[in-house]
């Protein structure tokens, strides 16, 4: 795998409107991607909802959520932040890249991920201090890491359109898409368990990816097999634990994302047969 010796930092552009918080970078002479934080609203619900957005050089990638066998999945230290209960991350539909007969998941030029950060005291700032951990790619895909850092305001009410424009680019929900059924069909495996999600709904032919997701972290899924008819979908993958372990699948962690280019279906569960 990647060495971990090399490390990224990239620089900031300073200015946006409405005004982001600069990030606390520092460079390595390799400046391909830079981070800042978006400040975002307070909703009425008591949430904040604010936006991580990456920029990187042009032939660069990073990776989404689940970066497919060839990728590094990006990781979120949220740890010196005050007044801080939780965030959640919507991820905007990323694209499907082949590079020497090898799948990733990735976002190019730009993206803005939508933060549902929750604080631990209502009506208060959160303060964000974060550094996230990315894998970068052009021709070779190396470690990357980047720092993040401002004041979400409790009293900013002003939408953020960049933020508003990454969660409209969300996948769609199972209901949204019209999906009627999902099925897990299970069976022994070599090392483990094979795994057959069957999706019936509209424009199943269409798909041209999937990528199948367990609650367990340290189950690996191979990347699916995909059949189709009309109204039908069929995935098949492989899983092992990553200890060589015994392991159970929990039907209702099982997550399906489908892609067709320029959108997607994100499906929570399936059912057995």
């Amino acid at each position: 795998m990647l060495s971990r010796t090399l490390a990224l930092f990239a620089a900031l552009a300073a200015l946006a409107t409405p005004p982001a918080v600069p990030a606390a970078q520092a460079g390595t002479g390799l400046d391909v991607v830079s981070a800042r934080l978006l400040p975002g609203w307070r909703q009425p619900d008591g949430t904040h909802l604010a936006g991580l957005e990456l920029v990187l050089a042009q032939g660069w990638k990073t990776y989404w959520r689940a970066p497919g066998d060839a990728g590094i999945p990006p990781r979120f230290d949220w740890s010196g932040s005050d007044n801080l209960s939780g965030v959640a991350i919507s991820w905007p539909v990323p694209r499907v890249f082949d590079q020497n007969g090898m799948r990733s998941i990735v976002y190019a030029d730009r993206v803005v991920l939508p933060l549902h950060v929750r604080p631990a005291r209502s009506g208060a700032d959160v303060r964000i201090s974060a550094r996230i951990d990315l894998g970068v790619c052009e021709d070779i895909c190396i470690p990357a890491q980047v720092s993040v850092a401002g004041v979400l305001p409790a009293d900013a009410r002003r939408p953020d359109p960049a933020i508003a424009a990454a969660l409209a680019a969300r996948p769609l929900s199972a209901e949204e898409a019209d999906v009627s059924a999902v099925t897990c069909v299970l069976a022994p495996a070599q090392d483990g368990l094979g795994l057959r999600v069957e999706v019936e709904m509209p424009g199943a032919r269409g798909v041209k990816a999937a990528v199948i997701e367990t609650a367990d972290p340290h189950v690996w899924v191979s990347e699916p097999a995909l059949s189709a008819a009309a109204g039908r979908l069929a995935a098949e993958s492989r899983l092992v634990h990553v200890d060589g372990n015994a392991f159970a699948l929990d039907r209702d962690g099982v997550r399906v994302t489908l892609l067709d280019g320029a959108s997607a279906v994100d499906i929570r569960g399936c059912g057995s047969r």
